[in-house]
């Protein structure tokens, strides 16, 4: 898994609309990077709720929210259309990306764990546990 102090692996894959996203193009804003197992599951559905309410606070502190799970983009868009996901929400269904961060698990889902980088895109903190432990790491890094 990548750890803190290291620079956090750029990736391009698509986001809930199949358009190209590359992690790189953030560089200059902190970011919360979460992985999440599988779109509207309960759990994914909390923690994803929880940044979407957090995305007023965090834009005000120039952090942006990515969320990658192993599902495709049409699950993905319709995750982020049904919760109104207003941030980008990356389809790693060849799972490279989860591969890169050492999330995969062993059922073939990205496993629960978010890395928050700093602006030079390095991680500074790494965060596994409950939906509400991601939120609360979240608030207390960059609120």
């Amino acid at each position: 898994m990548v750890a803190t102090g290291q620079l956090a692996p750029d990736f391009e894959a698509p986001n809930q609309d199949g358009q190209p996203f590359r992690l790189s193009s953030l560089r200059g804003h902190s970011v919360v990077l979460y992985f999440y197992p599988r779109a509207d599951t309960p759990g994914c559905t909390i923690e994803s709720k929880g940044f979407r309410d957090l995305v007023p606070e965090l834009s005000k502190k120039d952090v942006a929210v990515v969320g990658v799970s192993t599902d495709d983009c049409p699950a993905q868009k319709k995750f982020a259309q049904k919760y109104g996901l207003p941030f980008t929400l990356v389809a790693d269904h060849a799972k490279t990306v989860a591969g890169q961060y050492g999330v995969l698990g062993p059922s073939g889902s990205a496993k629960r764990v978010s890395f928050f980088l700093d602006p030079k895109g390095t991680v500074v903190e790494v965060v596994e546990g409950s939906p509400d432990t991601h939120l609360a790491r979240a608030k207390a890094r960059f609120l």
